[in-house]
């Protein structure tokens, strides 16, 4: 074969590989209405979904959980890592046309380190101690002392300072009706039902494959369950029992592929550090040794997951395997009890302490079936050592806002995404305790205050090691969450998407470019 020839061959094989059709939509379930699509306002994880479609940040993590520039062009870490300066792309434009210029990200880090800005994520930025512009294009941030996530907390959206400089962010249309420069933008949302994105053809990057991404609200996993199988549904997160038996038949795998892998998420039962029951270490601990998360593992996920000790992902650098978790042990849990002052005085089956009775009432958010099955199994074994729970579900906004927020609760089961840096400052720490703070259980500890604030101004990953193992050593004898498991994340996304591609950061990291061919494109909408 003539070199000549070869050449072709290669070039058409090259376009078969790079090939991509544009067009077509792709429906993803959504278990909660977002609450606010200005990130920084917003703690939901339907919200940011949401939203990091819509906005840009200066980094963001590649497949291989690396950090990698994003609308930075480029950065450098200088001065020890005190100073980072930033080189922005010069081709990125806000949905209205004006340019994202340096302007914007300096709005957007006063914006976080203004008291008035109702935001949970405010700390990082107060750490930095000046913010340079050295051009349209060009700035600097440098810190009084190493901070260990600085180049991290940049992953944050970059908010339009043209659009939102005068707005009361309090009460402002931005926040249902977002400027951003992602690659896709809001064209639509009807409350309760479904929000439209529209394709941002003139997205820095490239225009993403897919013409629109369309988020349908359906609180209830089962109900989701059924639309997807009624192909009402593109992309939706498996419960383990769906996984495991209901999609192993020919229609599922002719139409559908599904993934499996270990989530950066825990679900865990939390405290209200306030109620007078709660503030005993020992009940904590008792309520630790009368569970048996095995039982929870296997009854609840299948088995699809892995017990945890605290909040970070088994298997990882900073998980502290020294650990030996609370046995299944209700005689230890009754001698604790016990200890705390409570007994069975008048023989009804239920624990009383000063003439009240041990009951209390576990919230969890509707439509999370997971969820609501922990807390039955919970409910099971906790009757079983005098303690009497009762079990209340309340939708989303309602149980974030009314509750969560507020601190009206006795006990919860919820779920935190793990972050890559080991930084648990915004959870953990005793100023985080406060009305809309992440702290929302009240958890105040002041070596683990010192300890936060140390491992922030460390880079040295085996001195940050040292000091997140002693963090889980406080937290796991202190009890403040029953850290409980890590559960299998479990997508399925139907078969005419591709170049879906599993990494460590999951399958969504590419999302722009899944594609659909042009004879496979659907443009039905339910």
């Amino acid at each position: 074969m003539s070199r000549f020839l070869v050449f072709i061959v290669i070039a058409i094989f090259s376009v078969n590989v790079y090939a991509r059709d544009f067009g077509g939509r792709i429906i993803i379930g959504l278990n909660g209405e977002p609450s606010n699509l200005i990130p920084p306002l917003a703690t939901d994880s339907a919200s940011h979904e949401v939203s990091d479609l819509i906005y840009v940040s200066l980094v963001k993590y590649n497949k291989n959980l690396k950090i990698v520039p994003w609308a930075a062009k480029s950065f450098k870490i200088l001065d020890g890592g005190k100073k980072i300066r930033f080189k922005l792309r010069k081709n990125i434009f806000w949905f209205d046309g004006y340019p994202l210029t340096a302007e914007d990200v300096y709005f957007t880090y006063k914006l976080m380190i203004n008291p008035k800005t109702p935001t949970a994520y405010g700390e990082d930025f107060k750490l930095v101690k000046n913010f340079k512009i050295i051009s349209p294009y060009e700035f600097e941030v440098i810190y009084p002392r190493v901070y260990a996530q600085a180049l991290a907390s940049w992953g944050i959206a970059i908010l339009p300072k043209h659009i939102l400089e005068k707005e009361n962010l309090l009460n402002t249309k931005y926040t249902r009706n977002p400027m951003g420069a992602g690659p896709y933008y809001l064209k639509e949302w009807e409350p309760g039902r479904r929000l439209v994105l529209d394709v941002n053809k003139n997205y820095f990057e490239g225009r993403a494959c897919l013409d629109e991404v369309i988020y349908r609200i359906i609180p209830d996993l089962g109900t989701m369950f059924l639309e997807l199988k009624a192909r009402n549904l593109d992309l939706m997160n498996l419960t383990p029992l769906q996984y495991k038996y209901q999609t192993i038949t020919n229609f599922w795998q002719d139409n559908f592929n599904k993934y499996k892998y270990l989530s950066f998420a825990y679900t865990y039962l939390g405290y209200n550090l306030r109620h007078p029951f709660f503030r005993d270490i020992r009940v904590r601990q008792a309520i630790a040794y009368a569970l048996n998360k095995q039982e929870i593992i296997q009854g609840v996920l299948l088995g699809l997951g892995k017990s945890t000790i605290g909040p970070y992902k088994p298997g990882t650098w900073v998980y502290n395997n020294k650990l030996k978790d609370y046995p299944y042990n209700p005689k230890k849990a009754l001698v604790l009890l016990k200890e705390a002052g409570f007994a069975d005085k008048d023989k009804d089956g239920i624990l009383e302490k000063d003439g009240k009775p041990f009951v209390f009432t576990l919230l969890t958010n509707q439509g999370n079936s997971l969820r609501l099955k922990t807390a039955i199994i919970i409910q099971y074994r906790l009757a079983q050592i005098g303690i009497k729970v009762k079990i209340r579900t309340v939708e989303w906004a309602t149980f974030i806002h009314d509750f969560i927020d507020k601190g009206r609760f006795d006990a919860v089961i919820l779920g935190w995404s793990i972050p890559q840096d080991p930084d648990l400052y915004d959870v953990w720490h005793s100023s985080k305790a406060v009305p809309g703070g992440l702290n929302f259980i009240g958890f105040k500890n002041k070596e683990v205050d010192e300890l936060l604030e140390q491992g922030r101004q460390t880079l040295d990953i085996q001195k940050r090691k040292k000091i997140y193992d002693r963090v889980q050593e406080i937290l796991h004898f202190e009890q403040p969450y029953c850290f409980l498991y890590v559960p299998m994340a479990l997508p399925i996304v139907h078969k005419r998407f591709r170049s879906i591609k599993p990494a460590p950061a999951g399958i969504s990291y590419n999302f722009i470019h899944w594609w659909v061919p042009k004879r496979e494109q659907t443009f039905f909408l339910p």
